[in-house]
């Protein structure tokens, strides 16, 4: 190699240098997230779990709070890519919204602290702030099942972004108390919780649409 390569190269080898130890930052910051939830992710724990030094965290990151928010965004958008997913299976809207919901609500209880703090755990305003954008993100997953729905005549008529809220809020709200850090356990089979969560959305979105039915419970004889 000439000289006139040398600086070239040596500004190479820093640049990965300095990716590898982010890297190991944001991949430590995830690891004590799923573990103990946002409480645990000190400076100081994220920098002993990636073996840099404390200082090195503020050379990628501008505090705290940006590190914790980039990590909020990368595990948040790996739950709704997987929500999506399962939501394109299914040969009916009924089948992909119940396959959606059943993602969401397998992957919460099987990473239960982390589902827990990206739920529910009070966070930063910085993290407060993501949570609103990942429930919308969450909200355009539904509401497109919702809108099959209704033109697939399987769901009545419908704001599909109402009716989206309206899972995105059932789901969570059912989640926060059998998920909490407080309760080192389920207080009931996960089944049986995941089998109440899809039942309440589905008849949430598709109701009672034999109206002769509805008369009926309403004017008993």
């Amino acid at each position: 190699m000439s000289p006139d390569r040398k600086p070239e190269r040596r500004a190479g080898r820093r640049f990965e240098k300095k990716a590898a130890a982010r890297k190991r930052i944001v991949e430590a910051t995830r690891r004590i997230i799923a573990q103990g939830g946002f409480q645990a992710a000190s400076v100081a724990a994220i920098a002993r779990a990636a073996d840099v030094a404390t200082g090195a965290v503020y050379l990628h990151f501008a505090d705290k709070d940006a590190l914790l928010t980039e990590v909020f965004r990368l595990l948040t958008a790996l739950e709704v890519e997987a929500v999506n997913e399962a939501g394109a299976r299914g040969t009916t809207a009924t089948e992909r919204l119940r396959s959606a919901v059943e993602a969401f609500v397998a992957r919460s209880i099987r990473g239960r602290r982390q589902a827990y703090a990206l739920i529910a755990e009070p966070v930063a305003p910085a993290i407060e702030a993501e949570r609103i954008v990942v429930r919308a993100a969450f909200a355009r997953v539904f509401a497109g099942i919702v809108d099959a729905g209704i033109l697939r005549r399987e769901f009545p008529d419908q704001d599909p972004a109402v009716a989206a809220a309206g899972i995105i809020g059932a789901i969570t709200e059912a989640l926060v108390r059998p998920l909490s850090p407080e309760r080192p356990t389920l207080d009931r089979p996960a089944e049986a919780l995941m089998r109440e969560i899809v039942a309440f959305c589905l008849r949430a979105v598709a109701g009672d649409r034999r109206p002769d039915k509805a008369s009926a419970r309403r004017n008993p004889k």
